[in-house]
């Protein structure tokens, strides 16, 4: 690591990857072309925004680090096409500062995996996003109904988007290596959610409470979280054709919709 570059800072979870080889495949994955706009999480010193100028027709960083955002400004200070934006990224309204339809990419922190993920899922969605997280993170966001994996952030990511994790990235790779393994992962919104707009919050507020009780049944999940008794509990179950005494961690994204419909 060059002398003249702030050290990697703790607590903002900064942990570069330098591999060009992998910058690339990530670049590739986000699919950019001359037309696309692309918003960059966490930037750093940039090694991964150079991938994306290659490819798309602009770029904006959005970059915490009070060092390291006024660097790579004046590094790229030549490049019309780049802009940096310092900030917390989970303060910005993404679609107002793309302009109109963009692409998202970052390396994430994983301290804050779950609530820039959620954040990037508001209206307007991104066409499309590739994040590099934590491992165990994008095996939660892909993970089917059933596995040990699936919970809460599976089924509010899946009823909105299409989610793959694309390839795996060891510790070794990032400058302080991590302790943990990370993985690519991309997620494609559809056009046409399972969702209205209006029932984006409280089918949210309807998982995070089921998941939060993940080993008991429908009828007493349904119980505590709606205060309902138990023929009217079974009553909306078997409306949105689901087993009283199945678990959470059994249940689709589609079932969960079908049992907001008939509980609100």
């Amino acid at each position: 690591m060059s002398d003249a570059l702030p050290r990697p800072k703790k607590r903002l979870g900064q942990h570069f990857l330098t591999d060009p080889r992998l910058l690339a495949r990530i670049a590739d994955a986000l699919g950019a072309t001359s037309a696309d706009t692309v918003l960059e999480i966490g930037p750093g010193r940039g090694a991964l925004t150079t991938h994306l100028l290659a490819r798309a027709g602009k770029v904006i960083a959005i970059e915490l680090d009070r060092e390291l955002a006024p660097m790579l400004a004046e590094k790229l200070k030549g490049e019309p096409r780049f802009q940096m934006v310092e900030g917390d990224v989970l303060d910005q309204d993404l679609g107002a500062l793309a302009g109109g339809p963009y692409l998202l990419a970052g390396n994430v922190p994983y301290n804050i995996t779950t609530p820039i993920l959620f954040h990037a899922m508001q209206r307007p969605r991104p066409t499309r996003a590739v994040y590099l997280v934590q491992k165990e993170v994008a095996e939660r966001v892909v993970a089917p109904p059933g596995s040990a994996a699936y919970g809460a952030l599976s089924v509010n990511v899946q009823v909105l988007a299409d989610a793959e994790l694309l390839f795996s990235v060891s510790a070794g790779a990032f400058t302080p290596p991590p302790k943990v393994e990370s993985a690519v992962l991309r997620i494609v919104p559809r056009l046409e959610a399972m969702l209205r707009p209006e029932e984006e919050a409280p089918f949210r507020l309807l998982v995070q409470g089921s998941f939060g009780l993940r080993r008991k049944q429908m009828r007493r999940v349904l119980r505590t979280v709606r205060a309902w008794d138990a023929e009217r509990a079974d009553v909306a179950l078997s409306a949105a054709g689901i087993d009283p005494e199945a678990r959470p961690e059994t249940l689709s994204p589609a079932d969960f919709l079908r049992l907001l419909r008939v509980s609100q």
